[in-house]
C-alpha cells in the first residue's frame, strides 16, 4: 500500500527531522496510528513533497519523522479544468472530491443560469470553503502531491473568456438534436489546456451555448445516457485523461 498524504504549509529545507502536529499530526498519531518505521509523504499540496519514515509517534497529535530529498512534482500536461455548475445540497463535494480523484487540475464553481442553487454572501463564502476542503482531503485520500484549484465562482461571461483561452473547450450537452459531438472521438491536444463545461440538472441555456459557441466552445455528449451535473465532469474527465496519455 502506498504511504499516506499529509498537508504541511511549507516543506522545511535542510532539516532532518520534523513534527508534524495539529489536525494532521492527530490524524496520523490518533487515527492512523502510525509507529516508527512506517512511510508517509509530506506535501504542500502545489506539488512540493517528501517522502519521510516516522521516528515517533508522541502523546496524541505528534509525529516525528526524518525527511528524505524533497521533490518537484512535474506539471502534468495537457492541464484539465472543468467548469462545475452549482449542484443542489452535498452533491457539489461529491462532484469536486470524485473529479479530485480522478486527477482534474482545476475546478471553477459556476452560477449557471438554471442552477437552483446560487452562491451569495456568506453563504457562498461557506460552500466555497467546503469544495477546497473537500479537494484537500480527497488530493491526501488519492495520494495527489498537487491538489486541484478550487477558483472563485464565475459567471457565463468568466466562463466564456475562460474558454476563449483554451486549447480545447467542450460545453457537455446531452441533446442529439442540437448536434454535439460525442467526446470520444473529439481529436485533442497533446499539451495546453482543455476545458470541460458541465451544466446544471436542467442544462445550458441556450443563451449560454450561443456565448460559449462564440467563444469557442463546441457541444459534445459522452454517451447514450444522461449524467448527473454531479458525476459528468468526472466522467468526461476519465474520458480525456486517458485519451490524452495521463492516465498511461
Amino acid at each position: 500500500m502506498t504511504a499516506p498524504v499529509f498537508v504541511v504549509d511549507e516543506l522545511p529545507d535542510g532539516r532532518p527531522e520534523f513534527v508534524l502536529d495539529g489536525p494532521e499530526g492527530r490524524h496520523a498519531v490518533s487515527v492512523k496510528r502510525l509507529r516508527a518505521g512506517e512511510d508517509v509523504v509530506l506535501t504542500d499540496g502545489a506539488g512540493r513533497w517528501a517522502r519521510a519514515e516516522v521516528v515517533a509517534a508522541e502523546g496524541r497529535d505528534r509525529l516525528v519523522v526524518r525527511l528524505g530529498e524533497t521533490v518537484e512534482e512535474p506539471v502534468e500536461t495537457p492541464r484539465i479544468t472543468v467548469v462545475q455548475a452549482l449542484p443542489k445540497g452535498d452533491r457539489g463535494e461529491l462532484a469536486v472530491e470524485t473529479m479530485t480523484e480522478t486527477g482534474v487540475d482545476a475546478i471553477v464553481p459556476w452560477a449557471a443560469a438554471r442552477c437552483i442553487t446560487q452562491w451569495k454572501g456568506e453563504r457562498g463564502a461557506k460552500a466555497l470553503a467546503k469544495w477546497r476542503a473537500t479537494a484537500r482531503e480527497a488530493g491526501k485520500q488519492s495520494r495527489r502531491v498537487r491538489f486541484p484549484e478550487i477558483a472563485e465562482a464565475s459567471t457565463a461571461r468568466q466562463v466564456a473568456a475562460l474558454l476563449a483561452r483554451a486549447d480545447f473547450a467542450a460545453v457537455l450537452h446531452e441533446d442529439r438534436d442540437y448536434g454535439s459531438e460525442p467526446l470520444a472521438a473529439a481529436e485533442l491536444p497533446v499539451e495546453g489546456e482543455i476545458v470541460l463545461v458541465v451544466g446544471p440538472e436542467g442544462g445550458v441555456s441556450p443563451e449560454e451555448l450561443a456565448l460559449f459557441e462564440e467563444a469557442g466552445a463546441k457541444a459534445y455528449r459522452l454517451g447514450r445516457s444522461v449524467l448527473r451535473t454531479s458525476t459528468a465532469g468526472t466522467a468526461a474527465a476519465a474520458l480525456v485523461l486517458g485519451r490524452t496519455g495521463r492516465w498511461s
